[in-house]
C-alpha cells in the first residue's frame, strides 16, 4: 500500500489541501499602521478570515476598503461585519548600548494595545528522536532570538506538556527560551528499524524480521496525542478576535500511515487529524510546520542499519520519511501555512513567517448558515481590483452539536463575573489604563510575600459627581498561576471613591495607586492583574511574569526592588501597606520616566545566608548611562552581627538624586557582595529614563 498522509475520517472524508501561504511572494516590510482592536471572546456563529493581497510584482496592496471586498461562502455573498487593515513593524527593544541583551523591564502595562504578532509554539517531542534534540532548540531559539520583535508575543508548549517545557503568551525572550531549551524528543524508533530490530520466528521456525510494527499501538497513541495537542492548542486562540495567530509546529512529523487500515488506530488518528485541521480552521489559526531536520539524507538512522542496509530496507524507511513530510505538508497547507521540510534554508521559511503575519486585511462576518452540522464551509475572497491577487484560507469546519459551555475559571473569591472574564482572556486587554510591578521578599517560611505595586489612569474611572463629590468604584482582581497554569492564590482589593473636586482633578491627572501584597512559595508564576472601573466602566489587564528564587538557598540573595520619586507622590494611594511604611519617603510606583530634577528612593532587602564567621557585606548602588558610563555611585557596608546568629536580612535604602543627569536612558543597579569566601556578588537592575 502507497504510504500517504491523507486526512480522512472512518467515512473517507479527503481534505483538499489549500497551498495559499506557498505560492505568496514575500513583500517588502510595510510602514507602522494603525491595526484593529484585537478582542478577546468566543461569538457564536462568527467567522474571521485574513487576507493577502498583492499586485502583479508581489508588492502588498495597502490602500484598500471595505467595499473592495467580497465574501463567499459556500456560493451565498456574505456581509463583511469588521474590517481592518493590519500593517504591523517589527519593532527592536530597547537596549542600553553597553550591554549585549535587553535589561528586562521590572514593570508590566496596556498602556499601549496589543499591536504585534502572535505565535504560539508546538514541540512535539514524540515525534523528535532523542539525538535531534538539540535540532528543534536550535531552530525554536533561532526565531524567538532574530524574528520575534519588541512588539510580539509568543507561548511554547510541548506535546507531553512536561512543566518546564512550557511558557504562557509573553513578550521575554529569556522565558521562552528556558522554556524551549527544557524540550527533549522522546520519538519511537522507527517501524522499519524496530521490526528489523525485534526478530520474530516465521513458519519454518527461523527468527526474522517482524512481520508488523511492533509498537503499532503506542505509535498511534503518540500520534493521537501530537494531533490533540495542535487541536486544543487552536481552540485556545479561537478567543483572540481581531488578529492572525499563527501556530509553529516543529515536529518530524507525524509517521502513522492512516490510510492502511489494517492499523489499530488508523480510524482514531485520522479522526483527530481531521478535528485538528478544524479546530484551526475554525478558529483562523495558520500553521507553519517545521521539520527540524532541515535538508534530510536518513544518515543518522542508516547508520543503525549497520549490516542489514539493503534496498528494500532503505525504500522502506523513505517511504516513512515521505509519510511524515506528507503530514507536515498537509496540516499546513490545509490551514493556509506552509511547510518547511527538506530544507536548511530556515532564515529564508522565518522571514516569510514573519512577512505573512505582518501585513493582512482582516474580514469578519455573521455566516447566514448557522447550522452546527459539522460540514466543510468552502470560502471564497474577492476583490475589485484589477491585477489583484487575494492569498486567503478557502474553507473552514463548522463545529457539529451545541456550543459548549463556558468553563467556571477561578480567580479571587468575590470577583465579578465581567472582571473574571478578564483576567482569564488569552492576552493582556486594554481598556481600563494599567502599570504594575512586583517585588518578592522573605515571608513567613515556606512562603515568600510578594509586594504588588498597581497604578491605574485616572481619566479612566468611571467617577459621576453627586452631592459636590466624584464618586465610583474601583475593582481589582490580583491572581497568581503557577507554571502549569492553575489558580494559586489571589486578592480582590476594591476602592470606593468619594473625591472633593480638587482630589478629583488630581487623580484624573495622575491616577491612582493601589498596593497589595500575595504569600507564595518559590517557584514561577503568571500574576494576572485585571480592573473593572464601575459595573459597566472601562475594564483592563496586565499579565506580570515573577520568579520566586528560595531566599535561603545562595551564600547571598537579594529580594526585588521598590522605587519611588517625590513626582511618582502625585499618584494618590488609594490602598497603602502597611509593611512598607517608613521604609520609602512615599508609596512605591511604576513609573520608570522621571523628570531631571527628580530624586529616585530605593529599598531592597540582602539576606545573608552565612551565618558564621563574622564578616561584612558591602551593598552598592550605581546609574549607567545607555553607553555604560557611571554618572552615580554609592556604597554601605553592613555586618552579620546585625543578625545576631540568625538568618536575616538587612533592609537596604538609598536615594539618587538625578538633577546633574542629563534626559536620556539610564541602569539603575543594585549589587550586594559579601566578603566571605569567593561568592558571586548579586544584582538587581532597573532601566529607567530622564525627561527633560
Amino acid at each position: 500500500m502507497k504510504h500517504l498522509f491523507r486526512l480522512t475520517t472512518p467515512a473517507v472524508l479527503v481534505l483538499t489541501a489549500a497551498v495559499v501561504a506557498a505560492q505568496a511572494p514575500t513583500p517588502a516590510t510595510p510602514p507602522p499602521q494603525e491595526g484593529p482592536n484585537v478582542t478577546f471572546r468566543v461569538e457564536v456563529n462568527y467567522a474571521e478570515v485574513d487576507a493577502r493581497v498583492l499586485d502583479a510584482q508581489g508588492n502588498f496592496i495597502r490602500d484598500l476598503v471595505k467595499e473592495d471586498f467580497q465574501i463567499i461562502e459556500d456560493g451565498k455573498p456574505q456581509n463583511i461585519d469588521t474590517f481592518a487593515l493590519v500593517n504591523i513593524p517589527v519593532e527592536r527593544p530597547e537596549v542600553p548600548l553597553f550591554a549585549r541583551e535587553p535589561i528586562e523591564p521590572d514593570v508590566s502595562s496596556n498602556a499601549r494595545d496589543f499591536n504585534g504578532r502572535l505565535y504560539l509554539f508546538v514541540l512535539d517531542d514524540l515525534h523528535t528522536a532523542a539525538l535531534r534534540t538539540q535540532l528543534v532548540r536550535n531552530a525554536a531559539r533561532r526565531f524567538i532570538e532574530t524574528k520575534l520583535g519588541a512588539n510580539d508575543m509568543a507561548a511554547v508548549i510541548s506535546v507531553r506538556g512536561t512543566t518546564d517545557g512550557m511558557q504562557g503568551f509573553t513578550d521575554n525572550r529569556r522565558l521562552l527560551v528556558r522554556a524551549v531549551d527544557r524540550f527533549i524528543g522522546q520519538r519511537l524508533e522507527g517501524e522499519t528499524l524496530l521490526r528489523l530490530n525485534t526478530p520474530q520466528p516465521n513458519e519454518q521456525g527461523q527468527l526474522g524480521p517482524a512481520s508488523a510494527d511492533p509498537a503499532d499501538m503506542e505509535r498511534g497513541m503518540n500520534a493521537d496525542a501530537s494531533l490533540r495537542t495542535l487541536r486544543n492548542a487552536a481552540e485556545f486562540m479561537a478567543g483572540v478576535r481581531g488578529r492572525r495567530k499563527t501556530l509553529i509546529y516543529i515536529s518530524e512529523g507525524i509517521d502513522y500511515n492512516i490510510a492502511d487500515f489494517t492499523r489499530l488506530a488508523s480510524s482514531r488518528v485520522a479522526a483527530a487529524a481531521h478535528d485538528a485541521v478544524a479546530a484551526a480552521t475554525r478558529s483562523n489559526v495558520t500553521i507553519y510546520t517545521i521539520d527540524p531536520r532541515g535538508l534530510t539524507t536518513l544518515g543518522d538512522d542508516d547508520i543503525t542499519l549497520s549490516g542489514t542496509t539493503t534496498d528494500l530496507n532503505l525504500r522502506s524507511m523513505y517511504r516513512e520519511l515521505q509519510l511524515a513530510h506528507d503530514s507536515l505538508r498537509v496540516i499546513a497547507d490545509s490551514t493556509g501555512g506552509f511547510a518547511v521540510v527538506n530544507t536548511n534554508d530556515f532564515a529564508t521559511a522565518f522571514d516569510r513567517i514573519v512577512s505573512e503575519n505582518s501585513s493582512y486585511y482582516m474580514l469578519g462576518y455573521y455566516p447566514t448558515n448557522d447550522r452546527r452540522d459539522g460540514r466543510t464551509r468552502r470560502i471564497t475572497v474577492r476583490v475589485r481590483r484589477p491585477g489583484a491577487q487575494v492569498f486567503a484560507r478557502k474553507d473552514y469546519i463548522e463545529p457539529r452539536g451545541r456550543p459548549p459551555a463556558a468553563a467556571t475559571p477561578t480567580v479571587a473569591a468575590g470577583t465579578s463575573i465581567a472582571l473574571r472574564d478578564v483576567v482569564n482572556s488569552p492576552l493582556p486587554l486594554s481598556g481600563l489604563t494599567m502599570s504594575a510591578t512586583a517585588a518578592a521578599f522573605r515571608g513567613t517560611a515556606p512562603n515568600a510575600s510578594v509586594s504588588i505595586v498597581i497604578e491605574t489612569r485616572g481619566r479612566d474611572l468611571t467617577l459621576k459627581n453627586e452631592g459636590g463629590k466624584y464618586v465610583g468604584n474601583l475593582e481589582l482582581s490580583v491572581s497568581a498561576f503557577d507554571r502549569d497554569g492553575k489558580y494559586k492564590v489571589g486578592e480582590r482589593p476594591t476602592v470606593s471613591f468619594g473625591l472633593r473636586p480638587e482630589t478629583f482633578t488630581r487623580v484624573t491627572e495622575s491616577g491612582v495607586r493601589i498596593l497589595t501584597r500575595l504569600d507564595l512559595p518559590p517557584g514561577r508564576y503568571q500574576l494576572r492583574v485585571g480592573g473593572l472601573s464601575g459595573d459597566t466602566g472601562l475594564r483592563g489587564s496586565v499579565f506580570y511574569e515573577l520568579e520566586i528564587p528560595d531566599f535561603s538557598k545562595d551564600p547571598i540573595m537579594m529580594s526585588g526592588l521598590l522605587l519611588t520619586s517625590p513626582s511618582a507622590s502625585r499618584v494618590l494611594t488609594a490602598k497603602p501597606d502597611p509593611l512598607l511604611e517608613g521604609l520609602l519617603p512615599g508609596a512605591p510606583t511604576t513609573i520608570r520616566e522621571f523628570p531631571v530634577d527628580d530624586e529616585l528612593a530605593l529599598f531592597t532587602e540582602v539576606y545573608d545566608n552565612q551565618l558564621t564567621p563574622r564578616h561584612m557585606v558591602d551593598i552598592s548602588t550605581s546609574v549607567l548611562t545607555d553607553e555604560g558610563r557611571v554618572v552615580f555611585t554609592m556604597s554601605d557596608t553592613r555586618s552579620s552581627e546585625e543578625l545576631e546568629g540568625k538568618r536575616g536580612g538587612y533592609g537596604y535604602t538609598a536615594r539618587v538624586p538625578l538633577k546633574d543627569l542629563a534626559p536620556g536612558l539610564y541602569v539603575l543597579k543594585v549589587e550586594a557582595r559579601t566578603r566571605l569566601g569567593n561568592v558571586e556578588p548579586v544584582t538587581r537592575q532597573i532601566q529607567f529614563r530622564i525627561r527633560s
